[in-house]
C-alpha cells in the first residue's frame, strides 16, 4: 500500500487575467488536502479507482477518454510505460468541490504521486505539474495552469502563463480566511463566458486585465516586504475589477463587505467566481472575529490558514 496526498489552493490576487497571460499569484492551503492510497489487487484485476465521496467507482480499462479521474491513472502510467496495472485506488479529500480550491487538481497530483510512489518511481515536481495540466483541461476547458503548479510544488508562487512560475518568499506570515459561499463555482462556464465576452470586446477587457496583471506584480512586492496593509488594498482593487469582468455575485459581495466591515485588510472573490469561497486578509488579532462575522453574514463555511 502506498499513499501521496496533495493540498488545496487560493488564488490571492490575479485570477481571469492569468488565463490572458497576465500573472497570478496562489497559495497552497494545507488545512484541507486529497489523499490517495493505492493497494495491489489480484492479477486479471485491473485498475479501480475508488471515489466515495463522489459516490463513483470506476475501471480505468472502461472509463471514457475525458474523464478526469481515469486520465490522470493513464498519463502516469504511460509517462512510466506501465501498460497494465492491478491495483485499486482510493481517494478522500477534504477539499470543497467546484468552491475555487484546485480540488481537481489537487486529486489528480496525488494520483500520480501515489502511483508513482506504488511503482517504485519518483515524479519531478515540474512533470507532475504537466500531467496534471493536461486533465486541468478536461476540468476546466482552457485552464491557466496556475492550479496545477501550486499544488504540485506546494508553495506559494508567481504564475505567468507558459512563461514564468516563480517561488518567492512570504517575509511575515499571511492570516487568511476562505470562507465558503455556498454557491458551486461553475469554473468551465465562467471562464467561456469570459472568453465570449472578451471577444465581443477586447479592448475593454484587455485594459481590466492589464490592471489586474499590475495589481499581482504590486501584491508580489507587498508580500515580499511584508506590507500587509498594501497587500490588503490590492486584494479590494483586483475585486473591484472582477465585478467589472463580471464574476462576483450578490453571495461573494455579501461576503466581501461583511469581511470588511469586520476589519479585514481586504477581501476578495477568489478562483473562477459566481459562487465559490471568497479570500480575506486578517491580522493574527482579528481573525477570529472575522470569522464569526462571515459565519454569521451567511457562509457555509470558514477556513483559517497561515502563509508562511
Amino acid at each position: 500500500m502506498t499513499t501521496a496526498s496533495a493540498p488545496g489552493k487560493i488564488i490571492l490576487v490575479g485570477e481571469h487575467a492569468v488565463v490572458y497571460g497576465r500573472p497570478a499569484i496562489a497559495v497552497p492551503i494545507t488545512k484541507v488536502k486529497a489523499t490517495v492510497t493505492v493497494e495491489e489487487a489480484a492479477r486479471g484485476a485491473g485498475c479501480v479507482i475508488v471515489a466515495s465521496d463522489l459516490g463513483r467507482t470506476i475501471r480505468v480499462a472502461e472509463a471514457a477518454p475525458d474523464d478526469p479521474l481515469a486520465a490522470i491513472v493513464r498519463l502516469t502510467l504511460a509517462h512510466f510505460r506501465v501498460q497494465d496495472l492491478d491495483a485499486t485506488i482510493t481517494i478522500k479529500s477534504t477539499i470543497p468541490i467546484a468552491s475555487g480550491m484546485g480540488s481537481g487538481a489537487a486529486v489528480s497530483t496525488a494520483i500520480a504521486r501515489a502511483l508513482a510512489a506504488h511503482l517504485g518511481f519518483t515524479l519531478n515536481n515540474d512533470v507532475l505539474s504537466g500531467l496534471v495540466f493536461e486533465t486541468e483541461k478536461l476540468y476546466h476547458g482552457t485552464p491557466s495552469g496556475v492550479d496545477n503548479t501550486v499544488i504540485a510544488h506546494a508553495r506559494p508562487v508567481f504564475f505567468v502563463r507558459n512563461r514564468l512560475i516563480e517561488n518567492f518568499a512570504v517575509k511575515s506570515p499571511l492570516h487568511l480566511l476562505i470562507a465558503d459561499t455556498g454557491i458551486s463555482s461553475p469554473t468551465k462556464a465562467t471562464v467561456a463566458d469570459v472568453r465570449k465576452a472578451w471577444e465581443a470586446d477586447q479592448e475593454k477587457y484587455d485594459a481590466w486585465f492589464r490592471q489586474i496583471g499590475q495589481i499581482a506584480l504590486m501584491a508580489r512586492a507587498a508580500i515580499i516586504a511584508g506590507e500587509h496593509s498594501a497587500l490588503g488594498s490590492l486584494m479590494d482593487g483586483n475585486q473591484w475589477l472582477l465585478e467589472q469582468v463580471g464574476v462576483s455575485s450578490p453571495e461573494i459581495d455579501c461576503l466581501v463587505q461583511a469581511a470588511r466591515r469586520g476589519g479585514a485588510l481586504g477581501a476578495k472573490l477568489s478562483g473562477a467566481g459566481r459562487g465559490g469561497n471568497i479570500v480575506t486578509l486578517t491580522t493574527e488579532q482579528t481573525q477570529d472575529g472575522i470569522a464569526d462575522i462571515l459565519r454569521d453574514a451567511g457562509a457555509k463555511s470558514v477556513i483559517a490558514a497561515t502563509i508562511t
